[in-house]
């Protein structure tokens, strides 16, 4: 039966340096006519759509569906070239168990599970450079979802669609803060806690994960420490 991985983005996969508040604080000004400083936002483990309703009331808007579709579409169009100002990077052992996995082996699937948008998740994940591995039309996004135990129900149905009958044994949320955890949880599911976002370790492991670990490790020992044979 299929394993398979949903990954966080942001924290887990990468970290952008909080590049995208720039788009944010773009997208506030176009929609609010106001210049919003959005550097102390606090936005690990959030949606991109709970984010947008946030802002749109420090803009003093009332965060309506119509509003809050409006703001994200134009920080996605901000996104690509905001990102441009922050030094970020892929976070450590995420490209070599990518490459280990994928496309080599057809008994394990990726997909994101995230609270970006799918079109802010494949504004990250293409700067990057990890947009081999992920389809942005596949996964758990924020798009129409706020909540992200429901995102995580969203993507548990895909994948069940992608490959059909789900041994919840096989299947594991790799995240870096406790929304990750909880979402896991909400679906049966098996939870990596890698503290390489703005969470400790010891704050993690508080939420009862099935693994917590300071980073990724070496590919060999992920895939053991998931049950798949080395190859």
């Amino acid at each position: 039966m299929t394993t398979i991985l949903f990954w966080d983005i942001d924290g887990t996969l990468l970290t952008t340096g909080r590049a995208g508040i720039f788009a944010l604080e773009d997208a506030a000004r176009d929609i609010t006519g106001k210049e919003i400083d959005l550097s102390q936002l606090n936005t690990a483990g959030a949606t991109d759509r709970l984010l947008a309703a946030q802002i749109l009331e420090l803009g003093g808007m009332t965060p309506d569906d119509e509003k809050i579709d409006q703001l994200l579409q134009i920080y996605g169009k901000y996104l690509p070239q905001s990102l441009t100002k922050k030094q970020g990077a892929v976070l450590q052992g995420v490209k070599e168990i990518l490459s280990h996995l994928h496309p080599h082996r057809n008994d394990v699937i990726s997909l994101l599970l995230t609270g970006n948008t799918s079109v802010g998740a494949k504004a990250k994940i293409t700067h990057y450079g990890l947009d081999n591995y992920f389809n942005f039309t596949q996964g758990g996004f924020s798009d129409q979802l706020a909540d992200r135990k429901e995102i995580a129900r969203q993507a548990l149905n895909i994948a069940q669609e992608l490959v059909g009958e789900i041994n919840l044994e096989k299947v594991y949320v790799i995240g870096d803060t406790p929304h990750d955890i909880s979402c896991c949880q909400a679906i049966g599911a098996k939870s990596i806690a890698v503290a390489t976002g703005s969470y400790k370790l010891e704050e993690l492991q508080q939420h009862n994960p099935w693994w917590a670990i300071p980073s990724l490790p070496t590919p060999d020992f992920f895939t053991d420490k998931i049950g798949l044979e080395n190859s």
